[in-house]
């Protein structure tokens, strides 16, 4: 789920930025330090997208940097548990599928791609089904629920479990044809 905040805070900016205009000096370094980090109160923050209020600036010695109070907006995400999310395969591994959602990826476990027996195809590289013949791989767009998150300090380091083995969840071209119980 997207959510906009606004924040208000303190932005150390260092003296390099502070040539030209404030406020750009302001959302650059903001944009810097904030997009892609994840806080454990807003979730991922995707991006930092106006600068609503210029405040005092404050220097304190023996640091180079100038405090400048702030407010600002910034879009975050926050994978829901039980949330149906639309995304596309990024990466077939030998255990399961990497689903991009969002600003992160998600993992769907070989076990929750379908409710068949799946087999890892190397050559191709997809999943596909014993008896249906279904075939899951790499830019393939699917629908998911997400079963587990575990967010960290950065992207890189946050898990999102998926699956795909519900009705009206799949690859899109499955729930199209009316396939595993729903549309998309």
């Amino acid at each position: 789920m997207f959510y906009v905040y606004t924040v208000r805070d303190s932005v150390a900016v260092p003296p390099a930025k502070l040539s030209g205009d404030l406020k750009e000096a302001v959302l650059s370094q903001l944009k810097e330090d904030l997009e892609g980090r994840v806080d454990e109160d807003m979730g991922v923050v995707v991006a930092v997208t106006s600068i609503k209020e210029i405040g005092d600036a404050v220097i304190i010695p023996g640091d180079p940097n100038v405090f400048v109070d702030t407010v600002f907006e910034v879009l975050t995400y926050v994978p829901l548990l039980q949330e149906v999310v639309d995304g596309y395969v990024v990466d077939v591994a030998e255990f399961g599928l990497f689903v991009r959602i969002g600003p992160m990826d998600g993992l769907v476990h070989m076990s929750q791609i379908m409710d068949d027996y799946v087999r890892y195809d190397p050559s191709i590289p997809a999943f596909v089904g014993r008896d249906s013949g279904k075939v899951v791989g790499m830019k393939d767009k699917v629908r998911a629920r997400i079963v587990s998150v575990s967010l960290k300090e950065t992207i890189a380091d946050s898990k999102v479990g998926l699956t795909m083995r519900q009705p009206g969840l799949g690859k899109w071209e499955w729930l199209e044809e009316g396939e595993n119980g729903g549309e998309a």
